[in-house]
This record gives structure tokens, C-alpha cells and sequence, in this order.
């Protein structure tokens, strides 16, 4: 390790570098679109690593034309505890440190340390800085370790000096895109163990499938445990969202149906991939059991957080019965790794009109050892289901014939690239559709509430069809 290797640990592993820190992060993190622990207080805050990725300078040698330095942050944040709730969660910082902030950076402002190894300077969210960002291309340029980071990629080199900036559609994680040619997806909140998000599109990319952009770098933690941290695919430059793409068409009143057989098309395509690429185990009683019980462990969790569900309780829980029951009887089902949180914004169309999925890191919200394990395929298709459902109530009036053909038309379309019809599993289907709309009834409630009343017309007809 060079000297000023040495001299960045020092300065990483001060202990006084995270109290230095925490009154400025307590402020700032409630306010991240990412920070998934909204609404509860922060007790406490504990470091798990620091790494300096470029050098902060020291006190003597700070001027006012002193370059920015880049400090890598694994931080626990310590809060109450809620149903469904972890106490502790991971979060990675990628702190900017300058003397002063210029004007343009001023937006990513974290604010001004008083004490500690930082005291005098400017913490800021170092991906807004592009001399930081492009440091990070730089990085994955050129596979290595530093400290506790390890920097890695596939065969083919990535050229240099592309101009990076930030992508501010994310919610749950930040995005950086190099040049309109790659599209740096960096985890915020991390769990122990490889994220979906790297794990399935290498392996989609063994199995030759093109619907899925092949990861071109990655870079992860290796101490105190395994922790994916970012990954660097290919940016589809002109492409759309299907979501952006169904509403156009409802607002051109026309109709979406080929383009939703030809996305079931490509879900099928990914799905039988993922099951040649992986272990596809058989659910029978007992894994039934468990997942009929996880359904409902998150019903009656969401009912005592969302008053308005409780009247519909029995009904939907009906739908988790009628699983369980067919377990009981000896029925089975075939489970494989899944994208776990399919829906229209997890896809895009290129400008060939090919479509492709995007965003395999499942539903942050759940555990990462849940969001790896085997799931019946018709997990996603569900998904897929209530986004129709969606995009058609996002529009005025409600158009109850365009969602039930999109429907329709993506069921087909994976009935002829699968050959196996996802509504031959009507208990199943239905199961996992009525356990979609529970978690977008919890998540409405807590961070869109005007629009709680589209989940809850699902959760209306779901509840009905048990009557």
C-alpha cells in the first residue's frame, strides 16, 4: 500500500470521523428519496467502513482552490422498531469533501463539519460532483482493490472520459449515466450477500439472453461481509418506459395490446432463461404452507397500519387459503428465480421496438435472502397485472376495458413463448396478485396517499371474487 494509501485508512478509521458526521446525517438522510426509514426517529448511527476513495486533505495543506476529496461511507442507522421493520439498516454514503462548495454543487449540500477529522469543511453528496463521478468510471475501469472496496468487470474495456451525470429518476437507489453509453446503478440501503440486481443479468448473460442488459463492471465490499455496492450496464439511450408508454396510449386513446403481448413475450423469454440458468426446485406442502403464511403475516400486518383494509380481511386472506389448501391436497407448483418486482417501469422498448427488463434487485423492502430465494414464476406476472391496472386508473375516466385487454394480451403473449398459460393457476395467480396490491395498498398509505384509492379498488374486486 502506497503512503497516501496509508495516510486515507488513518483518516477513514478516526473515531471521531462518524460522531464528527452524525448531527449533519440526521438531518439529511430523512430527506433522501432513498432512505427507507421514513417516519421513525434516528437513535443512533454506527460505522461498519470508510474508505477514501481520493484523498481529503489534511488540515495544513486545505486552501480555498483545494480539490474535492471522496470519502466511501457503510453506515448503520439505529431506529425504533415496526412491524416489518428491521432496527438497523445499512446505508452507503459517498461523501464529497471540499473547503468550500461552489455554487453549483450547492443543491447537494450535506453541510459543514465543526469537529473531528473533517472539522472546517464542506460534506456534500459526492455523485453530484462530476469530478467525483467520473473518479468512480475510473475505478471500475480498472479492477483492484482499496481498503475494504473491491472493483471488478466483465471482458470488454470501458473507454474513458465520459461525462457523468446524475439520474433523478431513482427512488430507492441513485443512478449515474457515462456518456448516453453506461448507467451506474449505486445500492443506498445494502444487505449481506449479492444482489439480484449483479446475481440474475450475469447470469441471463451466460444464457445468451439479450432482454436483459449484461453487467459491464461492478464494485462491492468484502469486510465485514459481502456487500454489492454498485453496477455498470449498458444505457439503452433512447429508449422508453413501458409506464410512460401505456399512459401515452391512454391518452391518445389508443389501443396498448400489442405491446403488452410482446412484453409477456419477453417476460417468458427471461424467465426460461433464469430456470436454465438456475435451480428451479418444486414447491410442495410445507413450501406452500410457508408461502400462504408469509401472505398473510403481511395482510394482517398492512391492515393494522391501513385502517381502510381491515373490512376486506377475510375476504383477500381467502386467496391465501385456497393455496394452502391445494398444497394440502398434494398440488405443486415449480419455482424459479424471478425479477421479483416486475412492472411497467421496469421495462423499456428500444427504438427497434425490442423490449427489455431492467431493475432485477426485487422489492427493497424485503429481506435480500427472500428477494434470492426460488418464487413461482407467476409472482411476476402479477406484478405485471396490477401495473395495467395501475396505468389505467392514473388516467381519467378509468378505462376498466383497456386494463383488462392489456391483461389479456400479456398472458398470451407469455402463453406462446413459455407454453404454459399463467391463468391455468387461477388460486396462484390470484394469491399473488391480492399479495401485490396489500404491499401497493402499505406503500400508498406511507408515501402517496392520494393514491390509495387504486390499490384499493383491487383490493375491492379481489376481496369480492372470494364472496
Amino acid at each position: 500500500m502506497s503512503e497516501a494509501a496509508s495516510a486515507q485508512v488513518t483518516l477513514a478509521n478516526s473515531t471521531a470521523l462518524l460522531p464528527s458526521l452524525g448531527p449533519l446525517l440526521h438531518e439529511w438522510l430523512p430527506r433522501q428519496r432513498w432512505f427507507a426509514g421514513k417516519g421513525r426517529a434516528i437513535t443512533a448511527f454506527s460505522l461498519v467502513s470508510a474508505t477514501e476513495i481520493l484523498p481529503v486533505e489534511n488540515s495544513a495543506g486545505r486552501t480555498a482552490g483545494a480539490g474535492p476529496g471522496l470519502l466511501h461511507l457503510l453506515v448503520r442507522v439505529h431506529q425504533p422498531t415496526m412491524p416489518a421493520q428491521p432496527p438497523i439498516d445499512c446505508y452507503q454514503l459517498l461523501l464529497g469533501v471540499r473547503p468550500t462548495l461552489p455554487a453549483r454543487l450547492a443543491p447537494s449540500l450535506i453541510g459543514h463539519v465543526t469537529k473531528g477529522p473533517l472539522a472546517g469543511l464542506s460534506v456534500y453528496d459526492g455523485l453530484y460532483d462530476p469530478r467525483l463521478a467520473a473518479l468512480l468510471l475510473e475505478r471500475l475501469r480498472t479492477p483492484g482493490t482499496l481498503g475494504t472496496l473491491r472493483f471488478g468487470r466483465g471482458a470488454d474495456p470501458i473507454p474513458d472520459g465520459l461525462a457523468p451525470r446524475v439520474l433523478d429518476t431513482e427512488q430507492s437507489n441513485s443512478s449515474l449515466v457515462y456518456g448516453n453509453a453506461y448507467i451506474l446503478k449505486i445500492f443506498r440501503r445494502v444487505f449481506p450477500g449479492t444482489n439480484p440486481d449483479l446475481e440474475l443479468p450475469l447470469a441471463l448473460s451466460g444464457e445468451g439472453c439479450g432482454r436483459v442488459p449484461a453487467p459491464v463492471a461492478w464494485f462491492e465490499s468484502t469486510a465485514p461481509e459481502h456487500l454489492t455496492l454498485g453496477v455498470l450496464q449498458p444505457f439503452l439511450r433512447g429508449a422508453q418506459d413501458g409506464w410512460q408508454l401505456a399512459l401515452g396510449a391512454l391518452a391518445a386513446g389508443r389501443d396498448f395490446g400489442p405491446e403488452a403481448r410482446a412484453l409477456g413475450r419477453a417476460t417468458a423469454e427471461v424467465h426460461t432463461a433464469l430456470a436454465a440458468a438456475l435451480p428451479t426446485p418444486a414447491l410442495r406442502r410445507a413450501q406452500t404452507d410457508e408461502l400462504a403464511a408469509g401472505m398473510l403475516q403481511r395482510l394482517e400486518a398492512a391492515a393494522h397500519a391501513v385502517p381502510e383494509l381491515v373490512p376486506y380481511v377475510p375476504g383477500l386472506r381467502a386467496a391465501f387459503d385456497a393455496v394452502t389448501a391445494l398444497g394440502h391436497r398434494g398440488g405443486g407448483w415449480a419455482a424459479q428465480r424471478v425479477h421479483g418486482d416486475l412492472h411497467l417501469g421496469q421495462t423499456l422498448r428500444g427504438t427497434d421496438g425490442f423490449w427489455s427488463l431492467i431493475d432485477f434487485e426485487g422489492e427493497p423492502a424485503r429481506p435480500l435472502p427472500e428477494r434470492r430465494s426460488p418464487q413461482p414464476p407467476v409472482r411476476d406476472i402479477a406484478g405485471m397485472l396490477r401495473s395495467f391496472d395501475y396505468a389505467a386508473r392514473s388516467h381519467r375516466p378509468w378505462n376498466a376495458g383497456w386494463a383488462a385487454r392489456c391483461r389479456s394480451a400479456y398472458c398470451d403473449g407469455y402463453a406462446e413463448t413459455a407454453g404454459i398459460d399463467p391463468r391455468s393457476e387461477p388460486e396462484l395467480l390470484r394469491a399473488h396478485e391480492t399479495d401485490k396490491a396489500v404491499y401497493e395498498v402499505l406503500y400508498e398509505a406511507r408515501h402517496r396517499p392520494d393514491w390509495l384509492p387504486v390499490p384499493m379498488a383491487a383490493i375491492h374486486r379481489l376481496a369480492a371474487a372470494a364472496e
